[in-house]
């Protein structure tokens, strides 16, 4: 902020003369000395000039209002990011049946997901070359299982019957009735701990399972890297 200046003007005093008058002969000694002149009075200082008033500083002009009409209205704030929930585990639905296209396998453990992979892949040549699209999602059925591998069928579901099968090749209806939905997340090979707490679960419900369980793959098994899958396990009940 700028400050107005103060100024100062000097005082000057006027030094006063006396006038002196000479003595005139000894004619003039014997008479009376005159009066002695009057001594002029220092003369009166002028006063000083007095300072000039600060400049005024203009007070900002008041806001003007804009019309109601050009107001802008307020952002509204960005929505909740929705709260991450827990998967379903032993949750009870019931299976509605699909038309499917299925390809019979087997399989032993030690490259069961590779021999998964390769029956998905017939089956998506196939109806990719008649322009079919899946009408869901690939699943696994397994039939029976031993200490060495699986008996299972590959499953896509689809709206319109394709041609062209091979041997191993049919159309079918997936499972259905009723069943209890368990969530796996990561790699095929770390689903035995998965199925290991789901028999947890049936044993501590006392629930009897059907001779057969269903993978429902929510994530394309052939595009997804393996540890990123996420499955849907189905378990039948009795």
């Amino acid at each position: 902020m700028n400050f107005p200046r103060c100024l100062r003007l000097a005082m000057v005093a006027l030094v006063p003369a006396a006038a002196i008058s000479l003595g005139l002969g000894n004619a003039l000694a014997q008479s009376p000395p005159a009066s002695p002149p009057a001594v002029s009075a220092p003369a009166t200082p002028a006063p000083a000039a007095p300072a000039p008033p600060p400049t005024a500083t203009p007070a900002p002009a008041a806001p003007t209002t804009p019309p109601a009409a050009a107001e802008t209205p307020a952002t509204p704030p960005p929505a909740a990011a929705p709260v991450q929930t827990a998967d379903p585990f032993g949750e009870q639905i019931t299976l509605a049946p699909k038309t499917v296209v299925i390809m019979k396998g087997n399989a032993n453990w030690d490259s069961a997901f590779d021999t998964l992979i390769d029956s998905f892949k017939s089956l998506s040549a196939l109806l990719d070359k008649q322009g079919i699209k899946p009408a869901g999602n690939s699943m696994i059925v397994y039939t029976s299982t031993d200490d060495t591998g699986f008996t299972y069928l590959a499953e896509i579901p689809v709206d319109q019957d394709p041609k062209n099968l091979t041997k191993d090749m049919s159309i079918g209806k997936s499972p259905d009735g009723n069943a209890l939905k368990f969530v796996h997340r990561g790699s095929y090979d770390n689903m035995d701990n998965t199925y290991e707490a789901i028999t947890n679960h049936l044993d501590d419900k006392k629930l009897e399972a059907k001779d057969t369980f269903i993978e429902e793959y929510i994530t394309d098994p052939l595009k997804t890297a393996e540890d990123k899958l996420v499955i849907n396990v189905y378990v039948p009940l009795k």
